[in-house]
């Protein structure tokens, strides 16, 4: 456990402007956390929404994200259950097709401190590329072939696509999420936060 109290460290990810002159909006961390919780949720970056409202997954994606899991906005914003850290905590810009990717410099500096305040994580949702590459070593190249696997995936985690409106292509060409992971991640929501 680190010598710092969460609250301490919350506010210190919070203030941080380390890369805020390359950021397009400014820097804006956006964290959720508490020692008790069950699950964690690891995506990409803020979008500009979040960015405005500093509330996680404050948009369409969210939406979805919640429906997915099955989950009530109070269940989803109850820090005490769900923490939700993402790979990047600001809002990294606009990319040629949709937003860039998530700053570099987030995942290294903040997520093994936060990590060390969650001891009673039964559940780790990776959302998208960049979270599945960071935390999985499974040999699978693709997002699509994770989540395919993702009932083979090593506990806690579980592998998602990110439930943007833009991977609505992607829903209707692989029915088999609907139809086989969907179930299998409620499962697990249901699981760990029954602990």
């Amino acid at each position: 456990m680190s010598d710092i109290p969460l609250k301490n460290l919350l506010t210190e990810i919070r203030n941080c402007d380390f890369c805020t002159h390359d950021l397009p909006l400014g820097a804006n961390p956006v964290i959720q956390a508490s020692s008790t919780a069950k699950i964690l949720i690891i995506g990409q970056a803020p979008g500009t929404r979040v960015h405005d409202t500093g509330i996680p997954w404050n948009d369409p994606s969210g939406n979805k994200l919640r429906q997915w899991l099955q989950l009530s906005d109070a269940d989803f914003y109850d820090e005490n259950q769900i923490a939700i850290m993402p790979m990047g905590l600001c809002y990294p810009g606009k990319g040629k097709s949709g937003d860039l990717p998530p700053r570099k410099e987030c995942a290294p500096k903040w997520h093994h401190q936060v990590f060390e305040h969650l001891p009673d994580l039964k559940l780790i949702l990776l959302i998208g590329q960049y979270a599945q590459r960071s935390y999985l070593k499974d040999g699978h190249n693709t997002v699509t072939e994770r989540v395919k696997h993702a009932a083979e995936t090593e506990a806690p985690f579980f592998p998602l696509p990110h439930p943007s409106p833009r991977n609505q292509i992607w829903l209707k060409k692989n029915p088999w999420f609907e139809s086989t992971v969907l179930p299998e991640l409620r499962s697990k929501v249901r699981a760990a936060l029954s602990n």
